[in-house]
């Protein structure tokens, strides 16, 4: 009997307690529709701060109704209006046959979206997907909202993804640390968590340490900060180093033509940055194309633009020799002010043709985005730019060495003379190499569409760099260009940091002029009677 009086009695209480819990849920869910209906901005992000900490089931429609303007208050309370145009009420989720008199939308400022995302974010993690969790952990770790603390917690506790639970704790520890109130012990321990993670953004937390700080705490802030700082750096020069390997690969594509026609021709042609040029405009062209009659091929836009490139610009090469240099050679003053003067031309003609405007070339989905490899950010585009200079040096190579036309090629660039007595048709040779070299600077100026304004001047920007590359490489000879490329590509990048992109060109340029009085020939000088006399 004792029992079943004790039992009565829990029961009782329990019951109360959850009487009482949900009387609480119900006070502070109607402050929060209250404080929505008050529509002032700090009432609006105490609002979601109270749907956020009680759980409401209702919590995400209301919050991302209110973040993209669908929150409304009227007569009736508060109302979601829905993506389709109907009507949902707030707190039941109930959808309305009819519209509450006097509906306005409720007002958002800067503060009141940074809660709504913040908020969102808290949300998210406890979604199913665990990549959606990652996401929300991110938001809540730049946000650092301490409303949210509870649950990043909870979420923790249930996590069974080890890249999400990463994240999470994350979150959690930049939360701690911009917590004043805090225990030291917890934030000592965030501490060690966002030196674990060790990037800008973690760098960024850990200075913006506030409230009661411990000598332990002080230290431990010290120590990681000087850490992260120290690998930033490391990283900041790998990061330079890619980008200079990504210059390279530009300078490779727009100086290998070239590296081309001036061994083989011993001319001097202004007009190969127009080659370039051409082949960028001939990228914008196809895409134009595509865009109004197939625009389902978008994404195989630049494959079809690297033939057309090829054959433009080879073409107008080829014309270009059998029209004018033909007439010039030996004479290298008349060919440079000559080819200079086409270049101009060139460039007038398309101004003419497409106006003096930058031309949009889209990038195909492949070559969008970018990851993260460490600390080092590495675009897709840039990527597969490196990616496409090697396979054209590959195949120049092939070109070179297992091809009739390259055997002839050769044997012109040592000794033209001989090459002539032996059989072979010199001004023929000449045509196809000043073509092939064009083709290759069209080829170029499609990979350059996808980092560059497609303008008139395009080529203007790599014509001296690329002069640059052949002469400091070694004149004809395609491993020559390639260490030449690579080399002031990532020299170049190193020294921006210190002296300017300005002032790191001129120092090169000071360089490769002292190298040259040592080495006329370059890095790699083409062996042969003629090359030699």
């Amino acid at each position: 009997m004792l029992i079943f009086h004790r039992l009565k009695h829990a029961i009782i209480i329990l019951v109360a307690l959850l009487a009482a819990s949900v009387a609480s849920f119900a006070q502070t869910a109607d402050e929060a529709f209250t404080r929505l209906a008050a529509d002032s901005y700090s009432d609006t992000s105490r609002a979601i701060e109270i749907l956020v900490s009680t759980a409401h089931p209702n919590a995400s429609l209301i919050i991302e109704a209110l973040g993209d303007g669908r929150l409304l208050v009227g007569a009736g309370g508060v109302v979601v209006k829905t993506a389709a145009g109907g009507l949902v009420d707030a707190r039941t989720g109930h959808a309305l046959t009819a519209a509450p008199a006097g509906l306005k939308t409720v007002r958002l400022n800067n503060s009141v979206r940074r809660a709504v995302q913040a908020a969102l974010g808290g949300l998210s993690l406890l979604n199913p997907d665990p990549g959606k969790r990652i996401s929300a952990a991110e938001a809540v770790f730049k946000s650092r909202d301490a409303g949210l603390l509870p649950i990043v917690e909870a979420a923790i506790g249930k996590e069974t993804d080890p890249r999400a639970l990463a994240a999470l704790r994350q979150a959690q520890a930049a939360i701690l640390i911009a917590k004043p109130d805090a225990q030291p012990l917890d934030r000592v321990a965030a501490v060690e968590v966002l030196r674990e993670r060790g990037d800008q953004d973690a760098l960024a937390a850990l200075r913006g340490l506030s409230g009661e700080i411990t000598p332990t705490l002080r230290d431990a802030q010290s120590r990681a900060v000087a850490a992260i700082e120290g690998r930033l750096k490391l990283w900041a020069v790998v990061q330079n180093l890619w980008y200079g390997l990504s210059l390279g690969s530009v300078l490779l594509l727009a100086a290998i033509g070239l590296a081309i026609t001036f061994g083989v021709m011993g001319v001097i042609n202004m007009a190969h940055g127009e080659m370039v040029m051409l082949g960028a405009y001939t990228t914008f062209v196809v895409q134009e194309l595509i865009r109004t009659n197939a625009p389902w091929l978008f994404d195989w836009s630049l494959a079809i633009a690297l033939p057309a490139a090829f054959i433009v610009a080879g073409a107008v090469g080829i014309a270009i020799e059998r029209g004018v240099i033909r007439f010039l050679y030996g004479r290298p003053l008349e060919t440079l002010l000559a080819t200079w003067g086409i270049s101009l031309m060139l460039q007038q003609a398309v101004r003419t043709a497409f106006g003096p405007t930058n031309r949009e070339v889209g990038a195909p989905a492949f070559m969008s985005g970018a990851f993260e490899l460490g600390g080092l950010a590495i675009t897709y585009n840039r990527l597969w730019i490196i990616v496409f200079a090697a396979l054209v040096f590959a195949a120049l190579l092939a070109i070179l060495k297992l091809t009739p036309m390259g055997l002839q090629m050769r044997a012109v660039t040592q000794n033209r003379r001989m090459a002539s007595a032996m059989g072979i048709r010199t001004g023929r040779i000449d045509a196809l190499t000043f073509g092939l070299g064009s083709g290759v600077a069209g080829l170029a100026g499609v990979a350059l569409s996808q980092i560059d304004n497609v303008s008139p001047n395009l080529g203007q920007s790599y014509i001296i760099d690329s002069f640059m590359v052949v002469v400091f490489g070694g004149v004809g000879n395609l491993w020559g260009t390639l260490v030449g490329a690579m080399t002031l590509g990532v020299a170049n990048k190193l020294l921006e940091p210190y002296a300017g992109a300005v002032l790191g060109k001129i120092a090169l340029l000071v360089c490769i002029i002292l190298f040259i009085q040592k080495r006329p020939r370059g890095l790699f000088a083409l062996k042969g009677r003629a090359v030699e006399a």
